[in-house]
């Protein structure tokens, strides 16, 4: 029994001293804080929906180191942003400008709404008029009464 307990501690130290330390990601919390904001307004260029700052990728990495860098070297956000923008284009931002080249962008989600919704009252529209208007005789009206009470003294 002893010797089970020395083995498993033997390897619950061994599991210890291989596990390496959290590296710091900047020296500066001033500069990291800065990272996380500016990365928290960018999409990962491989996943895609997610923002560079949440983002695993290995080019979401790289981004995020470049962007370091440029923050040390004393870039503004707006500087940044530019340089991430000419680099990679409109789709890097989560909210890109609008301007000409992103009106579909900002427009399109609309005009497929509009459209859908005129599509479905075109629809309806059409629908109705194929069903016929059907005027019920006293007869009819007299057999659907006798139906229905029928029905209530069955239930009662």
């Amino acid at each position: 029994m002893k010797n089970i307990f020395l083995i498993a501690v033997c390897v619950l130290s061994l599991g210890s001293a291989i596990a390496n330390e959290a590296a710091p990601l900047a020296d500066d919390p001033l500069t990291e804080q800065r990272l996380i904001s500016i990365s928290e307004e960018m999409r990962c260029l491989v996943c895609q929906n997610e923002s560079l700052a949440g983002s695993r990728s290995d080019l979401a990495n790289d981004l995020r180191r470049e962007i370091r860098t440029l923050i040390k070297e004393g870039k503004s956000d707006d500087q940044i942003r530019t340089f991430m923008v000419e680099r990679y284009g409109d789709f890097v931002l989560y909210r890109p400008p609008v301007k000409p080249v992103t009106w579909l962008l900002w427009i399109g989600p609309f005009v497929i709404l509009v459209i859908g919704i005129a599509g479905l009252l075109m629809y309806l529209r059409r629908r109705n008029g194929f069903v016929p208007i059907v005027a019920l005789t006293d007869a009819d009206n007299q057999k659907i009464d006798a139906m229905l009470n029928a029905a209530d003294k069955k239930e009662g």
